[in-house]
């Protein structure tokens, strides 16, 4: 497993329970579809200032593994 996965979650409370950055809302499909539209990097951590570097390589992670039809291993948060 990719060590940036790691920056990955599930709640089924956050994003109808699909992947996004862990402990923010963006998620990961939201982030590859503006990387397919040529948004940068940068414009993209000035609409999600929350996000860093890793985290937008982590979505990339995350797709990638996704594209494989690889299962990905991530824990979903359990209700407190």
């Amino acid at each position: 497993m990719h060590p940036l996965l790691k920056r990955i979650s599930i709640d089924p409370k956050v994003c109808i329970g699909k992947p996004c950055i862990r402990g923010t809302r963006p998620g990961v499909s939201l982030l590859l579809d503006r990387i397919a539209d040529r948004e940068t990097e940068a414009e993209l951590l000035v609409d999600y200032p929350q996000s860093s570097s890793d985290d937008i390589r982590a979505a990339i992670a995350c797709g990638a593994e996704m594209a494989c039809e690889r299962v990905i291993p991530i824990t979903p948060l359990l209700a407190a």
